[in-house]
């Protein structure tokens, strides 16, 4: 029974999960994830590199602790994307990682202009205007810690710098480089362009590594760190959560998947992505995805950060059944409550509660937030519909968001197709796996594993209780 290892970074859990070759989860174990607050202001937010390889090596431990270790044919890394920092020649960072959670690059984001046209930049990476996209924060280091980039060897996103810390071996995993707006979107490459117009070193870039390809070896010290047998086992490039998460669902080309989690991204798998100014404008972007020869146009918002919001503020510590027998009692329309699920700083106006009065309960709220994204995923998918050229026969939707069997129904009812929901919670991972598995000579390629594992799914069949679709706000 041969495993692989995958040690999976997200914004809430980190988690460590043994993957076998049919795609059964064998072993897993998490700990909570958080930011901490950066040093020169406390609304700054900062991800702990070194808490966070800690407990992926204790949950790595536990999540082998009743398999044989010697089984393990590969370990694989996948993280949030954007985020990373400058290191020293021993990979020592010089900075902590800035998350994509700090407020610090809007105003560098306001400014890009400054050094390349923002239209030049979608029309080069591909990749949407966002204050946390990976460029904005370069350029916070050149503006305000230069000296940073003066003693810095290279850039290494999260993904990397924690599998450096395993084999070694400065990489750049391509899905990560994609989320950046530093590549090109059509060679799949750093650019040159952007580069130079940032008057930042192409060197600070270690190579780039498709998914699947191997990296490296897991370190004597590390192997012991992880639970591990000091056997030289391979570690092999996966990245960006997302685009794993979209391979593991199942989804073909021209398939619309949505990964539901803090962030919703509504994507897919296309040979070409072409947008205009007017879908930038509108949130769109594309990415690279795990095969090098496509490309994840789509579009992203905060979701489940919403709904986590809801859940702190109106059930301080009761149970999410709770909330949905609440929402469930109340009809479509939330008898005129509206949330404006705008929760960031760089939001075109601020979210609001709207409709309250007497009568109204803490249900209300909950089920508007539900039908709030469920109508802005309505609206992008419509986006997406005319970028990629195609129309959506259906939906499939994963992550932690596709728990919810109440906010399933609702997606489907207001798009009006059916919505599929991997039975399998963890697309991500298994995502992932199939690349490691490939990668570690299990498989001759990522979709041989993808067939090999049992992919299925609950589908949700639209009614017709949201016709009304154009009475939401155009703002969702």
């Amino acid at each position: 029974m041969e495993l692989v290892l995958c040690l999976d970074c997200g914004a809430t859990n980190v988690r460590a999960m043994a993957v076998d070759a049919k795609g059964r989860i064998v072993g897993k174990s998490s700990q909570p994830n958080a930011t901490v607050p950066g040093d020169e202001a406390s609304d700054y937010h900062v991800w702990d590199a070194a808490r966070i390889l800690g407990q992926l090596e204790e949950c790595s431990r536990e999540a082998l602790k009743n398999l044989d270790p010697s089984l393990v044919k590969a370990v694989t890394v996948t993280t949030f994307g954007v985020d990373g920092t400058f290191v020293d020649s021993g990979g020592e960072m010089l900075y902590p990682v800035i998350s994509w959670k700090c407020p610090r690059t809007a105003d560098v984001l306001a400014g890009i202009a400054r050094y390349i046209p923002q239209v030049r930049l979608n029309e080069v990476t591909g990749v949407g205007n966002f204050a946390f996209n990976t460029i904005n924060k370069i350029v916070w280091f050149k503006e305000h810690r230069p000296d940073v980039i003066e003693r810095a060897h290279a850039w290494l996103f999260i993904s990397n710098l924690l599998v450096h810390r395993l084999t070694g071996i400065m990489a750049t995993d391509r899905t990560m480089a994609g989320t950046s707006q530093l590549t090109d979107i059509c060679t799949g490459e750093f650019s040159e362009e952007i580069l130079g117009a940032l008057d930042i070193p192409a060197r600070l870039f270690p190579h780039i590594t498709n998914a699947g390809e191997v990296i490296g070896r897991v370190t004597k010290d590390a192997a012991r760190r992880l639970g591990l047998p000091d056997s030289g086992i391979p570690v092999v490039s996966s990245g960006h959560d997302t685009q794993f998460a979209v391979f593991g669902s199942g989804a073909e080309k021209n398939q619309p998947i949505l990964s539901s989690g803090t962030w919703e991204i509504l994507m897919a798998r296309t040979e070409k992505a072409r947008l205009s100014p007017e879908d930038f404008a509108d949130g769109a972007t594309a990415e690279l995805d795990a095969d090098p020869a496509l490309r994840n146009p789509g579009l992203q918002w905060i979701a489940s950060g919403i709904v986590e919001w809801v859940k702190s503020t109106c059930y301080r510590g009761e149970s999410y059944d709770t909330m949905d027998a609440e929402a469930a009692s109340i009809p479509p329309g939330c008898n005129g409550v509206k949330l404006i699920p705008n929760f960031l700083p760089t939001d075109p106006v601020p979210g609001s509660i709207e409709g309250l009065m007497l009568g109204r309960t803490r249900g209300h709220i909950y089920r508007a937030a539900m039908e709030a994204l469920s109508f802005r995923l309505y609206n992008r998918l419509k986006r997406l519909e005319a970028v990629c050229g195609f129309r959506a026969n259906s939906l499939l939707l994963v992550g932690g968001g596709a728990r919810n069997k109440i906010w399933a129904q609702m997606r489907a009812d207001v798009l009006g197709i059916p919505v599929h929901v991997s039975k399998v919670s963890e697309s991500t991972v298994l995502g992932a796996a199939m690349y490691a598995l490939a990668g570690s000579g299990v498989y001759s390629s990522p979709e041989e594993a993808r067939a090999a594992f049992d992919i299925s799914y609950d589908t949700y069949t639209p009614t017709d209780s949201y016709k009304l679709c154009s009475s939401q706000p155009a703002s969702l």
